[in-house]
Parts: C-alpha cells; structure tokens; sequence
C-alpha cells in the first residue's frame, strides 16, 4: 500500500508526476491542464463534489519545487540507482514468470518520492543507456521508467528497471477476479489507451513482442464512469525483433505474441 506521502506527488486525476500543480478550492492539488479540463466537463471537485472554478485555482510552488528537486535528482544519477544505497526491495517477488520478476520496492530517503517497484528481467542486458529507457517511458499510457537499478553483485545475466508503482495490477487480474466483465464502454476505452501506447512505439520503431492483459497495468479502475479508468503498457520491448535488449551470454529466450480475447471480439485481432 502507498502513503498519502508518495502519492502527493501525483495528480489524482492524470495518476502522472506534476508538472504544473494547481490548488484548488476543494483544498487539493492537481495538474493544471487535468483539473481545467475536469472543470469545464463537469463543474465539481473530483474528490469531494463540491463546485470548483478555473479562476479559483492557484499554483501550488511547494509541490512543484519537491517534484523538480526528485527529477533533477534522478537525472543527476544518470538514471542509475544502487541497491541499498539508493532503494531496496522485498526479499519476495510480488509475481514472478518465465523470465520477469516484479518486486515491491522504496526508495532510501526520507524526501517525497513516488511509489516504485523493480522489475527483473532475466536473460537480458541492457542495449542502450539508461536514459534511453526513460526517455520511452515518457508517455501516459506506458508506465514510466525512472532508470537502471544496479544490484549489490552486478549481474551480467538480468536486467533491473525502477519503474512506477501500480496499485490496481494488471489488466488480466482484474478481468480475472471481476464477477462481471467491465461494460462495452470502460473495455473501449481501455483498448484506446492501449492503442495510443502502442502508436507510440510504433513511432519510435519499438516492437512491443508481447501485447497481453498481464503486460496492461491498471491505475485506475471504475466500474461506473469508462473515462476514470486508467491503464498503462508494460514490458515492451522484450521479444527477439527489438533492440532495446540483448540477450546476455548463453541465454536464448524467446516471447510469443498475445493478444488477450478480452479486448477483441471473435478472436480477430485488430493491433
């Protein structure tokens, strides 16, 4: 579970790290951009209902300073983190497949910093700089990479990835555990956001290799309102047509592309 701490510094609204937060007269914080658009579609605070305005917002500098302070810090680590130095994870993956563990993970500080998992991937090494992964991860359907993670003993066979935090899980968990499928609304617009991520790659020449519900992370979910929901790719880049990853020494892996039937209709793929 994630403090009130962590998740100060995300819009309760676009779930993304602030860029320009605004407070607003409900008493909370948001991105401008999101809360102006909230404002003109419905008129009410997100949070407690109550009649809000655009010109009742005010910039919130202390939020903003704390967010700046965080990504200069990280880009002044070259995206590069050490294992109990900089964060630690569990002793225990939070789910674990054929090549992929994923652990809950915190930072080593005492600053606001956003929540965080790490995730392995075995048989892999990183092909580009650390930067590169963080610059991909730059949208707001992919989930955002903060940068490489070096363990206590350098491995030369798995790769680290500090990556934001998803507290709903996976797309696959939530179809799977839902007494009732979600309506036609909320899975539409789920496959948009996943589209949009996936035109993204694709612009960027980047193969995602394994398209599946267990690789669509969720940040939100609303069973009543389909533009509340809120999903993000993961695990791009992975199969054996990409070059973001090399296979480490004497590891041969390969990935099968999927394409979960709950967002497809007769089995006909469309992505």
């Amino acid at each position: 579970m994630t403090s009130s701490l962590e998740t100060a510094l995300l819009c309760p609204i676009s779930l993304q790290l602030f860029h320009d937060p605004v407070m607003a007269e409900d008493g909370h914080t948001y991105e401008r951009t999101a809360i102006m658009e909230w404002i003109r579609l419905n008129g009410k605070s997100p949070i407690t209902r109550q009649p809000l305005s655009i010109s009742g917002l005010r910039p919130n500098y202390a939020i903003k300073k704390v967010v700046a302070d965080f990504e200069n810090n990280i880009q002044s680590k070259d995206y590069k983190f050490k294992m109990g130095i900089d964060v630690r994870r569990d002793k225990r993956a939070l789910f674990q497949s054929f090549g992929k563990r994923i652990y809950k993970a915190d930072w080593i500080t005492q600053e606001q910093r956003p929540p965080v998992i790490i995730l392995q991937i075995e048989g892999a090494r990183a092909q580009k700089e650390a930067s590169f992964y963080v610059k991909l991860s730059r949208h707001s359907h992919i989930v955002r990479t903060y940068g490489l993670v070096e363990d206590v003993v350098p491995s030369t066979t798995s790769v680290m990835l500090l990556q934001e935090y998803a507290s709903e899980g996976s797309l696959y968990e939530l179809l799977a555990y839902q007494q009732e499928l979600p309506n036609d609304k909320i899975l539409k617009e789920i496959f948009i956001q996943i589209s949009d991520a996936m035109t993204f790659l694709t612009l960027n020449q980047i193969v995602h290799g394994d398209l599946a519900c267990r690789n669509v992370l969720v940040f939100r979910f609303d069973p009543n309102e389909a533009k509340r929901n809120y999903v993000k790719l993961t695990d791009f880049g992975l199969s054996r047509f990409s070059s973001i990853y090399s296979s480490a020494a004497g590891v041969i892996s390969t990935t099968t592309i999927h394409v979960s039937n709950h967002l497809t209709k007769d089995n006909n793929c469309f992505c």
